[in-house]
């Protein structure tokens, strides 16, 4: 990992101001804005579809009111017919001929307001009995008329007092015209017991009226009131009372479902997604958002521009000058004004140049070529000062700043510190032949530790070790590779339910560890691909793991001198990996 670091800041370092200044702008600038606006934007539309939502509740609960209130109201005029004395006696008389029921009939409505618009509003109210008494015409109406009906069947076989029914049929049974959409209240006048005849009271409400106040409601968002897959109601143009009841379709449209048992009627409320949906309203504001993402983005980067420039211009200058020196010429640089450190370089340097141009005119030559020989010198002894710089350098360094984060109280900064450092010093040691399990452990805890707090905590590890078996002695460097492969290759785009657990138990005279994650998994063409050495990792295959555990596989088998220590388990993509291994068992000292 150091060697790797080291070589990226070479590489850094080689680039030009203006490359730098373009990456600067790239990773400070372009990609925090975009993935900023890319969250506001996110935000944006998850707020705006809760509120939607919030919306389509509201919708499917006015319009169930709407219905249920229109259906209360008829229900509360079935209930005082129902419980009407008079009525109920009046269906019960046997009568002795047509004209005393005539008569009787035409005093039974001078006598009641059951005909008034106060009693029925639109609706249309019919009384059935089987009294064979009674002449079948007007309000009253023999029962025998709507035995077949599918309403009179869907009551008795429902067993219920009363109910709210759909229908597609004619306005008078058995009538010869064209069938329209009803709306029924029907409901059993046995409130004084079932007498000497069957009694049934049917309220048939204006179905033009119900969509008429759906309607106007006033909703542009479309609603569907369906009962058995078939649409009954809407708030759209179009529901003619004339035609079929349609089936409902349009599933795939629907942004919110409403489920109410009205009165036995079990209705399905569909409110479906608004013509002019969130995507339509970005793409409305599009120019605007274009032309903030522009100002985001060109504004910054004409300022890394003038800033490229105001650095190049002027170390470029300086550049020019310092070559013109090996003529021994020093020239003054001319108008210098920035005050800057670029500034401060140019100002040193024509004090340096004023300087030295004094000296050379005043001391000979040959206290120049001393001067030159002790530059060298010096040169030398730098040189062979940073190449006494090693490693250990670095971990004392990390070891001083854990220690300066503890007197400080920032516990969590140190124990990273601490961290980083074992885990870097580890890692210098990989070249080594061999280590006991525990520091091999140990590697792998630092590891996750330090990828935790990468990642917020995201990493999902457990591990299962053998107590006493810390001092066997295995080749260094193999189960962090592992650990890495399965988090980089196996869980990377599953964090959130990705796991990784690592087990080590001692069988007999073998050393069993196994490696297995939740992730990826593999085909098992990719692991005879990298079981055979083949598998590359050029970038293009998120899959592959060849690189890491080839490596392994060719250090256990440099170490043990034999093959099939390592194998690879896989039900198939998107399944999970499992690496196991099978040591032979060497104990060095007391196991930790």
């Amino acid at each position: 990992m150091q060697s790797i670091l080291e070589k990226f800041v070479r590489h850094i370092d080689n680039f030009s101001i203006r490359k730098k200044m373009i990456f600067i702008y790239i990773f400070c600038m372009l990609l925090p804005i975009t993935l900023t606006d890319g969250v506001i934007i996110y935000t944006v539309l998850h707020t705006e579809a809760q509120l939607r939502r919030s919306e389509m509740e509201d919708i499917a609960d006015a319009v169930n009111y709407q219905i249920f209130y229109d259906v209360d109201t008829v229900s509360k005029v079935a209930k005082s017919i129902y419980a009407n004395q008079y009525i109920n006696d009046f269906l019960e008389m046997e009568y002795g001929d047509p004209f005393d029921y005539v008569v009787s009939y035409q005093q039974f409505f001078k006598d009641t307001l059951f005909q008034s618009s106060d009693m029925t509003g639109s609706s249309l109210i019919t009384l059935y009995t089987d009294n064979s008494t009674i002449v079948s015409g007007g309000t009253v109406r023999n029962l025998d008329l709507i035995r077949e009906s599918g309403w009179y069947r869907d009551l008795n076989e429902k067993g219920t007092e009363q109910m709210l029914y759909f229908a597609y049929e004619p306005e008078v049974s058995g009538a010869v015209m064209h069938p329209e959409r009803h709306v029924y209240f029907v409901r059993k006048m046995n409130y004084y017991g079932g007498g000497q005849s069957e009694k049934l009271l049917k309220i048939e409400m204006d179905y033009s009226t119900i969509n008429k106040n759906l309607q106007n409601l006033n909703y542009d968002t479309p609603v569907y009131i369906c009962h058995e897959g078939k649409i009954i109601f809407s708030n759209r143009d179009g529901e003619n009372i004339g035609d079929e009841y349609e089936k409902f379709s349009d599933y795939k449209e629907v942004e919110y479902k409403k489920t109410s048992n009205i009165y036995g009627a079990q209705l399905e409320i569909y409110v479906l997604r608004p013509e002019t949906d969130l995507i339509g309203k970005l793409v409305e504001r599009l120019p605007m958002l274009l032309l903030l993402f522009s100002i985001n983005i060109f504004f910054p980067l004409i300022m890394v521009l003038l800033l490229n420039h105001s650095l190049t211009a002027r170390i470029s200058r300086l550049s020019s000058i310092f070559r013109n020196t090996e003529d021994e010429n020093l020239v003054e640089i001319e108008n210098v004004s920035a005050k800057d450190e670029i500034g401060d370089l140019m100002r040193n340097y024509n004090r340096m140049a004023s300087r030295i141009t004094t000296l050379v005119n005043i001391v000979y030559k040959n206290r120049i070529l001393e001067q030159e020989m002790t530059v060298a010198r010096q040169k030398a002894e730098l040189l062979a000062l940073r190449s006494q710089i090693n490693p250990h350098f670095l971990f004392n360094c990390l070891n001083a700043g854990a220690q300066l984060a503890m007197l400080e109280d920032a516990e969590r900064t140190g124990v990273f510190l601490e961290k980083m450092a074992d885990f870097f010093r580890y890692n210098v040691r990989k070249m080594e032949d061999d280590a006991l399990l525990w520091e091999e452990v140990d590697a792998v805890d630092n590891y996750i530790y330090i990828l935790n707090v990468r990642f917020a905590g995201d990493i999902n590890y457990e591990k299962d070790v053998d107590e006493g078996i810390g001092n066997f002695r295995i080749p260094s460097m193999i189960l962090q590779p592992l650990v890495e492969n399965a988090v980089q290759h196996g869980i990377h785009d599953c964090m959130e339910t990705g796991k990784i657990r690592m087990s080590i138990h001692k069988d007999g005279d073998d050393l069993e560890i196994t490696v297995s994650d939740n992730g990826a998994g593999m085909t098992q063409e990719m692991i005879r691909s990298v079981m055979a050495g083949k598998a590359r990792n050029n970038g293009e295959d998120r899959y592959s793991t060849g690189i890491a555990v080839g490596n392994v596989i060719d250090r256990l088998e440099l170490y043990y001198k034999q093959k099939g220590l390592l194998t690879i388990e896989s039900d198939g993509l998107g399944l999970g990996t499992s690496v196991h291994i099978t040591l032979p068992v060497e104990v060095e000292g007391t196991s930790e």
